[in-house]
């Protein structure tokens, strides 16, 4: 199922750019994640990240049905620690982590 969820956020060069998260996890009913991966990291990739961070605590400020969370997911880390679960991997990737 498509989603087209996107952010608008100030790129690296100050212009305003659409950034559309990989991946949506719901862990639980009450639980949701963004992922997103990366092979290579650019400069935009703290900028995207941060306003993904924004993102998550204003949604879960405004309301309280579900509380959304996200992880960033880089290859040099993945290859190195191999998580098996999502579990793992939320538990591995806390560099940005919000939730």
């Amino acid at each position: 199922m498509a989603v087209h969820f996107k952010l608008d956020y100030v790129n690296a060069d100050g212009d305003i750019s659409n950034y559309y998260p990989d991946f949506f996890v719901k862990a639980s009913n009450k639980e949701i994640y963004i992922v997103e991966t990366k092979g290579q990291v650019d400069l935009d990739v703290p900028l995207k990240i941060a306003r993904l961070k924004q993102w998550c605590e204003d949604i879960n400020q405004a309301q309280s049905k579900a509380k959304y969370g996200f992880v960033y997911v880089d290859m040099e880390r993945f290859d190195k620690y191999k998580p098996t679960t999502f579990k793992q991997l939320i538990a591995t990737f806390l560099e940005y982590k919000v939730g």
